[in-house]
């Protein structure tokens, strides 16, 4: 089918935009109707992930655009990387988690945490999409508790020697480097670039997912890898830097899941005023305009949660459980949208005609990775009473 997605705007938004904004998310999407939505459905079912978009996620801006122009950037504000996030979660969950783990885990930590000689060697060629990265944290045993990580790494002449092994790494399968999280012999944890290539390095292929199918995932594993001393990121360490990166993976996906609720919702709204029964259309009926009136109340609540908080990103205002808190919110409220869609669209909902199935069981990564729903609660639950619930 082709796509005819008109995205929802109930409170006049866009007024709050500026041309630059508006003209950024409108390339972004002009992008995805062109080149996501006539492949991803067959993407999905043969779960393969288009590498051929690469370039022309690049060639968009989707890598990095905030970071600054002298290193391959747009040097773009926090706005305007949450509607391109937004756009492609719209074509796609998968196709924006390769977009903000390259921005996001790879491309900021080697940012704010790497010295100039390692910002001038890899940030432009991950702008470009000549390299792509990936980023590991989650381990086999350890995922919403990583301080307990047990990937770790020995101090040698002039190298370190990396043992361990992360899983869950988007990627990880075709990614010509990765920004990987370990402890030294202290326990303290750091981050090191790893590269492809590297002797005793494998990132193994996950297979058999019911979800993200159009997203290569993998494991990230480390048998003895030497890796040169200048590839430790020097400027950060402990557990904040890596949380660092994930306030801004966060970010991102706290826009993008409107994205995806954005589409559950127009094509659901659509359909109801096309399909008959009953000799009328099904959107004439109070219970379908109750389903779409929530919908539409609910993303038009999360996109103005997400806008503020994009203006607190601007300012460096906005704290971590205030990310936590618009990334459990979104995620949860596109849940929702995608499953009152499926069933106003009855059987065909669940048909590959259609996204919104494509979107439920993409949402259902979405809302464990980078922090699970009940995580997210909990930090939320930590910043207002002061009590730590995790231990």
């Amino acid at each position: 089918m082709s796509d005819l997605f008109q995205a929802p705007d109930y409170y006049n938004l866009d007024d709050l935009l500026t041309q630059e904004h508006i003209m950024i998310r409108d390339a972004t999407r002009e992008w995805v109707k062109r080149s996501i939505s006539p492949i991803i459905e067959e993407s999905c079912q043969k779960a393969v992930f288009p590498k051929h978009i690469i370039p022309e996620l690049a060639s968009i801006g989707a890598f990095g655009p905030y970071i600054p122009l002298e290193y391959g950037g747009a040097g773009l504000d926090q706005i305007s990387y949450g509607l391109i996030m937004q756009e492609l979660e719209r074509g796609d969950s998968g196709i924006r988690s390769t977009a903000s783990v390259q921005s996001s885990l790879v491309m900021y930590p080697i940012y704010k945490y790497g010295n100039e000689l390692q910002r001038k060697k890899y940030l432009p060629k991950l702008a470009s999409g000549e390299k792509i990265g990936c980023f590991g944290l989650t381990e086999p045993n350890y995922g919403s508790n990583p301080s307990d990580m047990e990937t770790h790494f020995k101090e040698m002449d002039d190298h370190y020697v990396l043992n361990g092994a992360k899983m869950w790494i988007s990627n990880a399968p075709f990614a010509d480097l990765a920004i990987v999280w370990a402890k030294n012999e202290k326990g303290r944890i750091h981050g090191l670039i790893v590269e492809r290539g590297m002797e005793g390095f494998s990132t193994p292929e996950t297979h058999n997912k019911w979800s993200l199918r159009a997203s290569a995932t993998g494991e990230l594993v480390f048998d003895n890898v030497k890796v040169p001393k200048e590839n430790l990121l020097p400027n950060k360490s402990g557990l904040t830097a890596p949380l660092g990166c994930l306030d801004s993976a966060r970010f991102g996906i706290a826009w993008g899941a409107i994205g995806a609720a954005m589409d559950c919702y127009d094509t659901a709204l659509r359909y109801a005023k096309e399909r008959i029964q009953f000799d009328k259309p099904i959107g004439a009926f109070q219970l379908q305009q109750k389903k779409l009136a929530e919908m539409i109340t609910e993303i038009t609540k999360a996109q103005l949660l997400t806008y503020r908080l994009g203006q607190l990103r601007n300012q460096n205002q906005a704290t971590s459980p205030q990310i936590s808190m618009a990334k459990r919110n979104n995620v949860d409220m596109a849940m929702t949208v995608a499953k009152e869609a499926r069933q106003m669209l009855g059987g065909m909902g669940i048909t590959g005609e259609y996204p919104i199935m494509r979107h439920m069981m993409n949402l259902e990564s979405v809302v464990t990775y980078e922090g699970t729903h009940d995580i997210h609660l909990l930090i939320t639950g930590l910043d207002i009473t002061g009590l730590n619930a995790f231990k």
